[in-house]
């Protein structure tokens, strides 16, 4: 991913060695957790509502990123750029993606609107305009003509030096740090909202009301961990690219180890959190009850659906044209 082309330098062979593999293996669990909710929009009609779908693209970002994170740089020149920035796109492009989750979840539950569907547009137009931008803005005090290209191993990146620092923050980073304090004030405000409610139902003893509300609170606690996946994914990177400020060209490698594993997992993490909810366990599910028994118990458990649980835990999402 966009922070391996960072972590190689004054490391040793061996290290690098370490690091590649590291970025190989967890790029390409990312790379199947991702593909799998990619496939499974693409295979179940069911799942093709407007919620899913903003999961889709947020899998398919995920997909091309680990992919090119995961191919490396197998030649020299102008292959290396477009990996290079190939990755940092569709890395930027992914967590871009969860700020419109958030934002639709918002504006659903939060503000009671129901025009979701027709943002989408503008909902494109923000998220790879913004990956552009940020990917053109990182070319900046590059030289493509006098073969000025930093190699290491089987990654390359095009910043050396503090300009080089500066630039990646900036375009990396920032808007990095700007999506997770967004997604954070906004699942807080959502699960405010539906907390009061139910605290609501319950106390006007509504036994009814406060069945139906159940379900919805398992998705509540769920959103909870949305925000910390980027903080999880990408912790470890800041205080790296932080610790290269301070102290440059000297790594820490055990730091650089969980920097290039935990940013190459957040694929998997996505795909897992955002994607493998009751929607798509059901509708897998479904398709192995054509099998027998013997062969549905092989199912793994975390496939199965649980119990009558709602269609999706973006239920809230749903709008007047899904009913």
């Amino acid at each position: 991913m966009a922070t391996v082309q960072a972590v190689s330098r004054s490391l040793t062979a061996a290290e690098r060695v370490i690091l590649t593999a590291i970025n190989s293996g967890a790029s390409s669990l990312s790379l199947v957790g991702s593909a799998f909710i990619v496939l499974c929009y693409l295979l179940f009609k069911e799942l093709r509502k407007f919620s899913f779908k903003l999961v889709f693209f947020l899998a398919l970002s995920d997909m091309f990123c680990s992919f090119f994170s995961i191919i490396g740089d197998p030649s020299k020149g102008y292959f290396c750029y477009a990996q290079g920035y190939t990755t940092h796109f569709f890395c930027v492009a992914s967590f871009l993606w969860t700020t419109t989750i958030a934002f639709t979840l918002h504006r659903t539950v939060v503000r009671h609107k129901t025009d979701v569907e027709d943002l989408e547009p503008m909902f494109h137009l923000y998220v790879w305009g913004t990956s552009v931008v940020m990917t053109v803005i990182r070319s900046i005090g590059n030289n493509h003509h006098h073969g000025h290209i930093s190699r290491v191993g089987a990654w390359c990146w095009a910043q050396t030096g503090l300009t080089g620092q500066v630039v990646h923050f900036v375009t990396f980073y920032a808007p990095l740090w700007g999506a997770i304090l967004f997604n954070g004030f906004t699942y807080f405000q959502v699960i405010r909202m539906l907390n009061n409610a139910t605290r609501m139902a319950v106390g006007m003893s509504e036994r009814g009301y406060q069945s139906d509300a159940r379900p919805d609170m398992k998705a509540v606690n769920r959103w909870g961990y949305y925000p910390l996946i980027l903080i999880g994914s990408w912790f470890f990177g800041t205080i790296n690219r932080i610790h290269d400020f301070i102290e440059p060209g000297h790594k820490i490698f055990w730091l650089s180890v969980l920097d290039v594993g935990m940013a190459a997992l957040m694929g998997l993490f996505n795909s897992i959190a955002y994607g493998l909810n009751s929607s798509v366990r059901r509708v897998i599910y479904e398709r192995f009850d054509l099998l027998p028994d013997r062969f549905r118990r092989l199912l793994p458990r975390c496939l199965r659906p649980r119990g009558q649980q709602q269609d999706s835990e973006l239920v809230p999402l749903k709008t007047e044209g899904q009913r």
